[in-house]
């Protein structure tokens, strides 16, 4: 196993900042090792039943000065151990709650949470994606659906780069969505692989690892 000194010279990370910010969480009960660029407001709004690392993990293309921001007014909470890569946007509004199992989520990747998120156990999210759940302008038109804003995302999902998943989506249990698609609407067929722009389903029975 990779120590936390190998794991911080790998990603350009201070190692005695790591632990020093570490230190700083714990007193508060949160078990985050975060890197040196990586701001957090709203920690009392965070619960961390594992270790969650923000900034740490090492991608060629990101940068030590990317900067990582997590905005919380509402509730964030990890079930297991969560990684976020470095670059990253969250922001949880005040009346949302936002949910993660075990996985992680790759470099520049934003999260916009009006109202809320559920994301399962063993979920990997790729670079660059978009979650928004709302849509920020009110616009009417004839026929208009109006549909839940929150977003909701099984167990063992793959979500592939720049991906931007909207309000109301429901993906299930092993599905793959394919790199560059813009998924609006629910889905309710397991293990399948998501496409397109508008995403539909384009295979069933696929598997991942």
């Amino acid at each position: 196993m990779t120590s936390l000194y190998q794991e911080c010279h790998q990603s350009d990370s201070i190692y005695h900042l790591v632990l020093a910010k570490n230190l700083y969480y714990k007193i508060r009960k949160k078990n985050i090792l975060s890197h040196q660029n990586a701001m957090i407001r709203g920690v009392k709004n965070i619960s961390v039943d594992g270790t969650l690392k923000v900034g740490l993990s090492y991608v060629g293309f990101s940068h030590p000065a990317d900067r990582t921001y997590l905005n919380i007014h509402g509730k964030l909470r990890f079930k297991g151990d969560f990684s976020i890569g470095r670059g990253c946007r969250i922001h949880i509004a005040e009346r949302a709650t936002a949910s993660f199992g075990t996985g992680f989520i790759n470099t520049g990747t934003t999260l916009v949470i009006d109202n809320g998120l559920e994301v399962g156990d063993g979920c990997a999210i790729s670079w660059g994606c978009q979650f928004l759940d709302t849509d920020f302008h009110h616009v009417e038109y004839p026929g208009r659906v109006v549909r839940e804003g929150k977003i909701s995302i099984g167990n063992n999902v793959l979500i592939g780069c720049n991906v931007t998943i909207l309000k109301g989506v429901v993906i299930p249990d092993g599905c793959v969505v394919a790199a560059g698609s813009v998924v609006t609407r629910q889905f309710n067929v397991p293990n399948s692989l998501i496409a397109g722009n508008p995403a539909r389903i384009v295979r069933e029975g696929v598997s991942w690892g």
